[in-house]
């Protein structure tokens, strides 16, 4: 599961990092001191968790949590209680106070590694790999046929995916990285946090974007070599 942790506290970011280090399914992507740099972060990479503190100089973490996607959960972590009320009415997974009890930290942890396996285990009933050329996807209470020569690109929206086709839109509630994790990568490129495209549909690209058909897709700075890698040669 992987997490990262936003506070302004060196200190504070350390403790947290040695609290995570010691539980296994956790895996600690980067620490931030700000949400600005925190939000950079996320439009390029999927993180399951964060570790957010609240009181923090610029946007604080109560106003960052509202921009993050609704899949990636929020554990808060402050010095200040009275921010609890607010922090549950923005869906926060759990509240922390500072100093941070290692068994209460591990109890908040043991909820989001069990609501995220649930998230999952949901997604994953919503597609299912028939046959090497084409998948079935969930929709409006219907399995849909879908040959993968025909998926031009899919997009994140929130929870939800969108497998665009040449003729039609195909919705599914799931997240991108579950449906990529069920695609053959030597066909499917992820370009950026919320797209992966088709290869053979690509039609033209700079450093900057993929051309298919109408559509122009941006090249997110942390998937660019690997696009290039899989265009330009063989995986």
């Amino acid at each position: 599961m992987q997490c990262i942790i936003v506070d302004d506290e060196p200190i504070a970011r350390k403790g947290i990092k040695r609290l995570v280090d010691e539980i296994a399914p956790l895996e600690l992507l980067d620490s931030f001191n700000n949400t600005e740099s925190a939000s950079l972060f996320l439009k390029d990479t999927k993180v399951d968790l964060i570790f957010l503190d609240i009181n923090m100089p610029g946007m604080n973490g109560l106003e960052f949590a509202r921009t993050i996607p609704d899949t990636t959960l929020v554990i808060f972590t402050t010095a200040y209680s009275e921010y609890a009320v607010d922090s549950y009415e923005l869906d926060a997974l759990d509240y922390l106070v500072k100093p941070i009890d290692a068994a209460r930290f591990r109890k908040a942890v043991e909820k989001a590694i069990a609501y995220h396996a649930l998230l999952l285990g949901e997604e994953n009933k919503n597609i299912e790999k028939i046959a090497e050329n084409h998948i079935f996807v969930k929709s409006d209470r219907r399995f849909f046929k879908i040959k993968l020569a025909d998926i031009l690109f899919i997009e994140a929206l929130k929870d939800y995916i969108i497998l665009q086709l040449d003729d039609r839109q195909i919705i599914t509630r799931m997240t991108i990285k579950c449906m990529y994790d069920s695609l053959p990568k030597t066909a499917f490129i992820r370009v950026n946090r919320s797209f992966i495209v088709n290869k053979e549909k690509v039609d033209s690209f700079d450093h900057r974007d993929v051309f298919i058909k109408k559509y122009e897709i941006a090249i997110g700075s942390s998937y660019h070599d690997d696009f290039f890698m899989k265009m330009m040669g063989e995986v």
